[in-house]
């Protein structure tokens, strides 16, 4: 009789800590795994610490966000999956509202001067951002003849290209020539029973989706009102299912497509609210609630449109993700002994690298040759890569100066 009460006092005390760690979750995936690590596995002993690095282990397999695929993983192995529903919900709804917030607010105050003087030290400190996580995935994926081609050569398809389907196409490409480098015999018969497990209906489902957004928005008349909504869904499902590296690879991929490619919203939108998430806890892909919101507002669409951009935008690019942890956490363990899977990985992220330095590339050109610009952005590099100093310091350092000068 005691069992249930105990449960539920377990779960209770899980969803506290998932308010905790949601609040003081600064620093990105890095700083995220150090503080799963802290209110999961040293504080309650909710898994082992063998579990969590596990549980990591899956979610850089996986495309989507990492801190996210993690944190609902092990809401999964304590409670099930009204658990883990509850604790998503928990950890991207604040600071996805915040992001909406946000936008609706630039939108509603981009026309002020001070509004724009403040921000104008923010995009070079954004800028810097984005070419500190170009150097840090750089010196760490890039270390191969086949890793730096496949790099350079998504740079190439970005700029020649100018297509959003690049993306996807440059990836798969890119974990195909890597994984096929080396493939262990001794795994055929543990692949074949892996992907017997696999049910058929669920993968159609999973892929039908994105095919039926793409098919919809197509069709749909570009004078309809349910026109932008169901093509930004389309956009962000896609990316959803495509984006290995979590948020610092995201950012740059959203620059190109809806800044460069489709003109959603202009740069300095974009950078503004990249800097501001940057200053908040919580997972970075949130930050596409940011970009829903504004591109409702730019095409025309009132507050609750803006709203229910926002929601699009944060439901779209994680749904993926979400669908795929939960349906692979239970076998796991057969999936993690394939090494094919883990030999992929290093072309993906040299193309997700390619990518990202593609975009910074991007960014930089409409800032012509302003040196305070470029000393700012050179200099919040520097601070990133030499010091301790957090990015939300930084950014509220540039918020900062731009009130006061």
């Amino acid at each position: 009789m005691q069992t249930k009460p105990i449960f539920e006092k377990k779960q209770w005390l899980f969803i506290r800590n998932v308010i905790f760690f949601t609040f003081t979750s600064f620093g990105g995936a890095q700083a995220h795994l150090a503080l799963l690590l802290k209110y999961f596995v040293q504080n309650t002993k909710f898994i082992s610490e063998e579990e969590l690095l596990e549980l990591n282990a899956l979610a850089q397999v996986l495309p989507g966000p990492a801190s996210t695929q993690t944190l609902v993983g092990i809401a999964w192995k304590v409670g099930k999956l009204k658990l883990a529903i509850i604790t998503f919900l928990i950890w991207i709804l604040p600071t996805a509202a915040i992001m909406t917030f946000a936008a609706i607010s630039y939108a509603m105050l981009d026309q002020k001067q001070k509004f724009i003087d403040v921000l104008a030290y923010i995009k070079p400190i954004a800028l810097g951002i984005v070419a500190f996580g170009a150097w840090k995935l750089g010196r760490k994926v890039l270390t191969t003849q086949i890793s730096i081609f496949l790099a350079v050569g998504s740079i190439v398809a970005t700029f020649v290209l100018r297509n959003a389907y690049v993306f996807p196409l440059a990836i798969l490409v890119g974990g195909m020539i890597s994984s096929s480098i080396e493939t262990p015999k001794e795994e055929s018969e543990l692949r074949v029973r892996l992907f017997s497990k696999v049910n058929p209906r669920k993968l159609i489902y999973f892929l039908g989706a994105l095919l039926l957004f793409a098919l919809v928005g197509a069709i749909i008349n570009r004078t309809s009102p349910f026109s932008l909504p169901i093509r930004l869904l389309e956009n962000f499902y896609r990316n959803g299912i495509l984006v290995f590296g979590g948020g610092q690879v995201l950012v740059p991929l959203m620059f190109t497509e809806f800044v460069e490619m489709k003109h959603y919203l202009n740069s300095s939108g974009f950078l503004s609210g990249f800097a501001l998430q940057q200053a908040l806890p919580g997972p970075t892909f949130s930050f596409t609630s940011y970009l829903g919101a504004l591109s409702m507002k730019n095409f025309g669409y009132g507050v609750w449109g803006q709203i229910a951009g926002g929601l699009i935008g944060v439901i779209g690019i994680n749904l993926p993700g979400l669908i795929l942890v939960l349906f692979i956490v239970p076998f796991w363990d057969d999936l993690k002994k394939i090494s094919r899977i883990r030999h992929s990985l290093s072309g993906i992220n040299a193309v997700s690298v390619g990518f990202i330095i593609a975009a910074f590339m991007l960014l930089l050109i409409p800032m012509g040759f302003n040196w305070l610009f470029l000393g700012i952005m050179f200099a919040t590099f520097l601070l990133l890569n030499f010091t301790k100093i957090s990015p939300p310091v930084i950014v509220f350092a540039g918020i900062l100066i731009g009130y006061l000068f």
